[in-house]
C-alpha cells in the first residue's frame, strides 16, 4: 500500500540483521554449542513480541511485517538445527515447505481486500488441522517413552488438549469461511436443545480425556484421540453455526485464539519454548481483542459464542416506534452540502468495501483536504467483517494514517462537525443503541452521527443492517438519504467536486 509521496524505505536492509544472526547461530551450532538453540529460540520470539508491537499501529505495520518474517525464519532455522534431520528428511521438508509457499504466494496474490476476512478464516482451519495431527504423531512417536517418562501425564494432557482446541478450530472456520464466502447461510442455526448438545460435547470430550489419561495402551490412547477429534469437530460446528453475520468479526478474533492456545499446547507437548510463547502471545491477543470488540458491541463473550443477538441487560419490551418521513437528496444536492462544510466526518461501513468505492473516496478526501477541509474517518471497532478491514481498505486507496481515527477518538467532536458522511454503514451509527432501552442493540457504543449539524446516510436502500434493527435517524430532519450503489454514489460525488472547483 506504499504511496508515491511516502518517504523511501531500504526494506531489504532489514535482511543484514537476519543474515547476521542466522551467520551466526549456524557457526555456533558448527562449534557444538548446545545453548544456542534456546538462545536462537528466545530472540525468535522477542522477535514476534515485536512484531505485535509493529503491527499495532500503520505506520509501523511494515517494520512489524519484517520483524514477524525475521522472527519465523529464525525460528525455523532453529527448530532445524536443533533436530539436525537427515539429508532424506530434510529434503521432505524442504519440498512440502515449497509447496506451502507457493500455494500461499499464489492465493495472496489472487486475494481482494474485502476477501480477507474467508482467507483468514481459511488460515485458521489449517492451523487447527495441523494441530491435530500433530497432536496423534507425536502421540505415537512418544509412546514408549510414556512407561518412564515422569513428564508423560502432562505430555499426554496437553496431546489432547491440543488436538481438542485444533478441532474445534478445524471445523468451525470452515463453517466461518462458508458463512463470509456466501456458500453458508449468514443467519444463525439455531438448533433445538443446542446447549444442551454442546454441554453433551464438552463432557464427553472430559470423559475421553480421563480415560486417555488413565489407561496406557496405545490402543485406547488413539481411540480417544479419535473420539475428541470427532467430537470437537461437531462441537465446532454446533457453536459457529449458532452465530449470525453480523458477530463473525468476533468469531474470526476467537478462532484466533483457539489456534494460538492449540499451537501453545503443542509447544508444551514438545518442550519448545517458542511454540509455546508465541502460541501464548496469538491465543492472549486474540483474547484482548475478542474482548474490546465484545465490549464494543455491548456483548458478553460466552453470548456470542453460544448464539443469538442481544444480551441480558438488553430491554426486553416494545422497541420505540419510528415515525417521520426519510429526506432523500441527489448527488448535486450532497456535493452541494460536502463544498459547503469546513469541518467533515466520514463514517465507512462493510458496504463501502463491497462495492469497493474507497478509491474515489480517498480521491475525494485529497481534494478536500487540499481546499482547506478538515476531513477525517470514524472507524467502528466491528465496522467490516473482521478487526481492522476498514483501516486497510482505506490504507490500500491512499488515505493518509493520520486521519483515519477509531470511534472513541472523535465521538465527542460530532456536535462541532457540519457533516457527517455514511457510507455502507448502519448499525453502528444506530441512534437508537443510546436511545431505545428496549432495542435489542440497547448499550452498543456507536458513532453518533446523528450529532452533526447535517448527516447524509449512502446506502442501497432504507433496509435494515446485520442486527435487523431500523435506524430511527434516516428520518431525523437532519438526516438526507443518498440512496444507490456505493461505488456509483462515490464516483458521483468525486465528478461533482470535481466540477464544482474546476478540477480536471
Amino acid at each position: 500500500f506504499k504511496r508515491p509521496t511516502d518517504p523511501p524505505e531500504y526494506n531489504y536492509m532489514m535482511g543484514i540483521p537476519a543474515a547476521t544472526f542466522l551467520a551466526a547461530y549456524g557457526y555456533a551450532v558448527s562449534q557444538g554449542y548446545p545453548e544456542v538453540h534456546q538462545m536462537a529460540y528466545l530472540t525468535s520470539g522477542l522477535c514476534c513480541i515485536g512484531a505485535l508491537g509493529g503491527l499495532s499501529a500503520q505506520p509501523t505495520a511494515r517494520l512489524g511485517n519484517a520483524l514477524g518474517i525475521i522472527g519465523v525464519t529464525s525460528g525455523i532455522a532453529a527448530t532445524l538445527g536443533l533436530l539436525q534431520p537427515s539429508h532424506e528428511v530434510l529434503a521432505q521438508m524442504m519440498g512440502t515447505a515449497g509447496a506451502g509457499a507457493l500455494i500461499g504466494t499464489t492465493i495472496a496474490k489472487r486475494i481482494e481486500i474485502t476477501d480477507l476476512p474467508q482467507l483468514v478464516a481459511a488460515f485458521h482451519s489449517l492451523v487447527g488441522m495441523a494441530a491435530v495431527l500433530t497432536c496423534v504423531a507425536t502421540y505415537i512417536d512418544h509412546f514408549p517413552g510414556f512407561a518412564t517418562d515422569p513428564a508423560a501425564t502432562m505430555i499426554k494432557a496437553t496431546t489432547f488438549l491440543g488436538t481438542y482446541i485444533g478441532g474445534v478450530t478445524f471445523t468451525g472456520s470452515l463453517i466461518a469461511y462458508g458463512k463470509l464466502n456466501g456458500n453458508l447461510n449468514s443467519n444463525p442455526l439455531m438448533l433445538p436443545g443446542r446447549h444442551a448438545i454442546n454441554a453433551g460435547l464438552l463432557a464427553a470430550n472430559v470423559g475421553a480425556m480421563g480415560y486417555f489419561l488413565y489407561d496406557p495402551s496405545m490402543s485406547v490412547g488413539l481411540a480417544m484421540l479419535g473420539t475428541t477429534a470427532t467430537l470437537s469437530g461437531v462441537m465446532g460446528v454446533t457453536l459457529t453455526m449458532a452465530i449470525g453475520g453480523a458477530d463473525m468479526p468476533v468469531v474470526i478474533t476467537v478462532l484466533n485464539s483457539y489456534s494460538g492456545w492449540a499451537l501453545c499446547a503443542e509447544g508444551f507437548m514438545l518442550n519448545n519454548n517458542l511454540m509455546t510463547v508465541v502460541g501464548s502471545l496469538i491465543g492472549a491477543s486474540g483474547a484482548i481483542l475478542s474482548y474490546i470488540m465484545c465490549v464494543a458491541m455491548n456483548r458478553s463473550l460466552p453470548n456470542v459464542i453460544l448464539g443469538g443477538f442481544g444480551t441480558g441487560d438488553t430491554g426486553t419490551g416494545k422497541p420505540m416506534e419510528i415515525t417521520g418521513t426519510a429526506t432523500v437528496w441527489d448527488l448535486d444536492q450532497t456535493v452541494e452540502a460536502i463544498a459547503d462544510a469546513k469541518s467533515i466526518i466520514i463514517v465507512p461501513g462493510y458496504g463501502l468495501a463491497v462495492a469497493k468505492g474507497q478509491y474515489p473516496v480517498a480521491e475525494m478526501v485529497n481534494l478536500l483536504r487540499k481546499k482547506g477541509k478538515n476531513v477525517r474517518f470514524g472507524i467502528h471497532p466491528v465496522a467490516g467483517r473482521m478487526p481492522g478491514q476498514l483501516n486497510v481498505l482505506l490504507a490500500e486507496a491512499g488515505v493518509p494514517y493520520d486521519v483515519v481515527l477509531e470511534m472513541d477518538e472523535l465521538n465527542d467532536d460530532f456536535p462541532d462537525t457540519d457533516l457527517a458522511l455514511v457510507i455502507g454503514a448502519n448499525d453502528t451509527v444506530n441512534s437508537a443503541a443510546e436511545d431505545d432501552p428496549n432495542s435489542i442493540i440497547a448499550g452498543m457504543p456507536v458513532l453518533r452521527v446523528w450529532k452533526a449539524a447535517q448527516s447524509v446516510v449512502m446506502k442501497r436502500s432504507l433496509g435494515v443492517g446485520y442486527a435487523a434493527v431500523d435506524n430511527p435517524i434516516f428520518f431525523n430532519e437532519n438526516n438526507a438519504m443518498l440512496l444507490g450503489d456505493a461505488k456509483k454514489s462515490c464516483d458521483g460525488l468525486l465528478s461533482g467536486l470535481k466540477k464544482h472547483y474546476g478540477v480536471d
